[in-house]
């Protein structure tokens, strides 16, 4: 890894994007429950996690004097506040399926206040930082390659896409708060992450399981189609085991959200938004531009 190279793309805050979610069948990713109820059960997360990074960057609002990260700072406040939004939609439509979102949302409410109100500022700027890293590795690896989301639905694909370019545009921002006036020990910054993901992708299995069990597949039902399911995200040849190094590279001293390329391409989305207004015709343009 070049400590010296920098990919580095401003965030820009977009607003009232329509996806059309209410469109989208209830097994949205190629009819397969499993797939489905993962990438649901991740959305799950997203508007009270998000409104915890807002909170935990405004810890240091105060502290930052560099007028170029305070604009940075803004821009990101104003683009997690916007994919808070637009996961309450997706969230609302699995409400109306029947699954327990109010239990799975008041549990996550209770953790974040926990960890706002008896952990460090410096523990909570780290642990933002760490997720970000997470969600920008994520963008990447579901839209690198056509193939992976191949399957899934258009509306649902786009509205992922529009929160993976903006997680490229702001991956750096927490990170660089972090570094510049979070007087973050680097032992904490390197827990963080090993913190975050077994946290991250420990309530999203089981998350997962409660809201297949709540859409009528038994015990051993739930069983088959985690040990076929599982492999695809995590096995040897895994959508998410392919980023193992990229991952890694937190816990080098020097390292930098920068120092890892956008997305190939991101211009492509950027170019076919101004074009058309149209979230879905950028999504569907930048799934397309896959490998």
């Amino acid at each position: 890894m070049n400590a010296h190279v920098s990919y580095q793309v401003d965030p820009i805050v977009r607003t009232k994007l329509d996806f059309h979610l209410d469109q989208a069948p209830r097994f949205w990713f190629g009819g397969d429950p499993f797939r489905t109820r993962m990438f649901d059960a991740l959305s799950l997360t997203f508007p009270d996690g998000e409104r915890y990074f807002i909170e935990c960057v405004r810890l240091f609002r105060d502290k930052i004097n560099d007028p170029e990260l305070q604009e940075r700072v803004a821009d990101f406040i104003r683009q997690e506040a916007q994919h808070g939004i637009a996961h309450d939609k997706m969230n609302q439509i699995m409400k109306e399926q029947g699954m327990p979102v109010d239990q799975f949302t008041t549990r996550l409410k209770k953790i974040f206040r926990f960890e706002l109100k008896n952990r460090s500022a410096q523990y909570n700027i780290a642990m933002t930082a760490a997720a970000e890293h997470l969600t920008a590795l994520m963008a990447d690896t579901f839209y690198s390659k056509k193939e992976t989301l191949a399957e899934a639905d258009p509306y649902v694909r786009a509205l992922f896409a529009w929160h993976a370019i903006e997680e490229m545009e702001h991956r750096d921002v927490a990170f660089d708060v972090m570094r510049e006036v979070g007087e973050v020990p680097e032992a904490t910054r390197r827990f963080a992450l090993v913190f975050t993901t077994v946290m991250m992708f420990g309530f999203t299995l089981y998350r997962t399981d409660v809201m297949l069990k709540t859409d009528g597949f038994n015990l051993r039902q739930r069983f088959d189609m985690a040990r076929k399911g599982l492999p695809w995200f995590f096995g040897r040849n895994g959508i998410l085991t392919a980023k193992r190094a990229q991952y890694s590279d937190w816990f080098k001293k020097d390292f930098h959200p920068n120092q890892h390329p956008v997305i190939r391409q991101y211009d492509v989305w950027i170019d076919t938004l101004a074009k058309t207004n149209d979230p879905i015709a950028a999504g569907e343009a930048f799934w397309q531009a896959g490998l």
